[in-house]
């Protein structure tokens, strides 16, 4: 198997994991940047998301658009307590690997390997997928990730007793469930909408 595929577009639409920066084509019309009105800016929440095709989409729903980047940008970027960036950015690529989301799972892996240094192992992850042994702590936020998404009754008193044997405390324990949690719902919207392309 090669590392891209043709879609009938003629666009080369990569079928394995990577952290390589990739592009998402979207399958509907997203709004031009010249029609997003201060509406529409406010719905982005970060003006230079309107760069972005999928977030153009998006912001066709502005209220529901700024509800869900709060929401992303919260469970991401507030890292005063709790869970650090990196192993925030791990369940979402753990996430990610598990539902096929090839786009998301290059983001949210290159942001793992950036902020953890870790690089041998979130390749490790997008190689050989959520079964991959990384070490118990990680083991046990990829364990609990992958709870979360596959069947989310799944998760219980097992994967918390891991994870705070691995040395979580409540919020960390709380910021993989929300990383999760966000990128299962998130993944299976981006998958719905287009596809990622090189």
């Amino acid at each position: 198997m090669t590392d891209k595929t043709l879609t009938p577009t003629g666009h080369a639409e990569p079928v394995t994991f990577t952290r390589d920066m990739l592009e998402w084509l979207p399958w509907l019309e997203p709004l031009s940047e010249s029609e997003l009105t201060p509406r529409h800016m406010d719905g982005l929440v970060d003006a230079a998301r309107a760069k972005s095709p999928y977030f153009r989409l998006l912001a066709r729903d502005p209220d529901v658009l700024g509800a869900r980047t709060r929401t992303d940008k919260d469970i991401f970027y507030n890292t005063d307590a709790g869970l650090p960036r990196a192993e925030r950015e791990l369940a979402a690529a753990a996430t990610s690997r598990l539902n096929g989301c090839i786009y998301c799972a290059s983001v949210h892996a290159r942001f793992a390997a950036t902020y953890s240094k870790r690089v041998e192992d979130v390749d490790r992850l997008l190689a050989e997928g959520t079964g991959a042994q990384l070490d118990e702590r990680w083991n046990a936020i990829v364990a609990a990730s992958v709870a979360l998404t596959s069947i989310p009754m799944t998760f219980d008193t097992t994967h918390i007793d891991r994870l705070r044997a691995a040395g979580l405390d409540d919020l960390s324990i709380a910021d993989v469930i929300q990383a999760a949690s966000f990128f299962n719902w998130a993944n299976r919207l981006m998958l719905s909408l287009g596809e990622p392309t090189r």
